[in-house]
């Protein structure tokens, strides 16, 4: 379907209808008559006046015509190309750079959609109405706006003069249906041998820190080690925009921040919903992302007999994890000497599990490593790397083939899986565990 003669006809038929739309108020059944009426009255039309838009109409399939119909009606009373997109249910994520630029993720990979909207003041009216539909304001003088959709879906939208092409919206969508470690070994982002080893960890209530870079797929990873939790357990779930699908915890409490806006002063932070949980009794707080000064509060939990804590932060590295928390903890603390932070750190995490996004757009776990003592001569914290991945002899710039293999590091602490009655790592004799 040809993408410009595609939009020339929705903006000819979208003025027509509007033209229409302005003498009388229409029902939804009515108003799909006139829709259907105005673009068979645009075929008659072009069949005397344009042979080239004839030709093209002559040229559509029955899906094509109803992609036409939609497009339409949403470009009247809908969310126009927007709502074209969000119904695909293959695009994982979408980007608008202004009016005119448009790209999406598909199974992983970023492409340009050759569609795009009539103009800045099209995809204003359009944003700002998907806004409204999820009860938020946004305009020059509240520019910015984070939401969450009915399915889950993230919105982060960001309006001139802060955004200097035009409206800018990203929508990261998220499937209907868990991720799970069945299907994490079936994408071979890890292998059998590591999904025992991650669910003897989470049985056994370590602190597990999942790390990566932005896309590298953190909150779906942290979705499979949910499944390694006892339904009797008591989980409470903190996040900025609610993303986790934990569905095997019968007493499972979720909680979301909330922003300050002009109908309601007050803002709730992730810190302080993270104090509000130590007061309902959880077996397990999971803190969806931590960014800020909550680390602190995340931390002291997990050292304070809240053991099989689990949470997610942006990182290059697992060493970069570390840092990343000392920094976060000092921009709530800054009295906090270095050592005692670190030390605080060290006590607490007990595995950093890295992902990340390879060059052939593929996600995978790289590392897994045990977090162990603060070293004071050394002013750093042991990291001991249980599983590392390697590339194989298949491996090409375009593919990534390759798998997390054990090293011959041996688990250092090993008091959390005694305690859990576990002894497949510690019964080994080959020296490796």
């Amino acid at each position: 379907m040809s993408t410009d003669y595609f939009m020339s006809e929705v903006a000819a038929i979208k003025a027509r209808i509007q033209e229409e739309s302005r003498k009388r108020s229409y029902s939804e059944e009515e108003f799909a008559e006139l829709v259907q009426s105005e673009l068979d009255s645009r075929i008659a039309w072009a069949r005397v006046n344009d042979p080239d838009i004839y030709r093209y109409y002559q040229s559509l399939s029955y899906k094509d015509k109803n992609t036409l119909k939609y497009t339409i009606s949403e470009s009247v009373e809908g969310l126009g190309i927007l709502g074209k997109i969000i119904t695909d249910p293959d695009i994982t994520e979408i980007m608008i750079n202004g009016y005119d630029t448009i790209f999406v993720e598909k199974a992983g990979k970023l492409m340009r959609l050759e569609e795009h909207f009539q103009d800045n003041e099209d995809l204003i009216r359009i944003v700002q109405k998907f806004v409204g539909k999820i009860d938020r304001t946004i305009d020059a003088s509240n520019p910015i706006v984070d939401a969450r959709l009915e399915d889950g879906s993230r919105v982060h939208v960001v309006f001139p003069p802060v955004a200097l092409s035009g409206a800018t919206v990203t929508i990261r969508r998220f499937s209907k249906n868990p991720m799970t470690v069945e299907k994490l070994l079936e994408y071979k982002s890890i292998t059998p041998e590591v999904a025992d080893f991650l669910e003897k960890l989470v049985r056994s209530r370590h602190n597990i820190f999942v790390s990566g870079g932005t896309g590298s797929g953190k909150t779906t990873f942290l979705n499979a080690l949910s499944n390694y939790i006892l339904p009797h357990e008591r989980v409470i779930t903190i996040e900025d925009s609610a993303e986790l699908q934990i569905k095997n915890i019968p007493n499972l409490v979720s909680m979301e921040t909330k922003k300050a806006n002009s109908k309601e002063a007050t803002e709730i932070t992730i810190r302080d919903l993270i104090k509000a949980s130590l007061r309902m009794r959880p077996d397990r707080i999971i803190v969806g992302e931590v960014r800020g000064e909550e680390a602190l509060d995340m931390l002291q939990a997990m050292n304070t007999g809240h053991d099989g804590s689990l949470s997610t932060g942006h990182a290059n590295s697992p060493e970069g994890m570390l840092s990343r928390l000392e920094t976060m903890v000092l921009t709530g603390s800054a009295d906090l000497p270095l050592d005692a932070i670190r030390m605080q750190i060290a006590s607490a995490v007990d595995y950093i599990v890295h992902l990340k996004r390879l060059r052939d757009f593929s996600r995978k776990c790289v590392s897994i490593c045990e977090v162990g003592d603060y070293d004071f001569n050394t002013k750093q914290i042991k990291l001991n790397e249980i599983f590392r991945f390697e590339e194989d002899e298949n491996s090409r710039i375009d593919k990534v083939s390759g798998r997390l293999v054990r090293t011959e590091n041996k688990i250092l602490n090993q008091e959390k899986l005694i305690q859990a009655g576990i002894y497949d790592f510690l019964e080994k004799t080959d020296g490796r565990w």
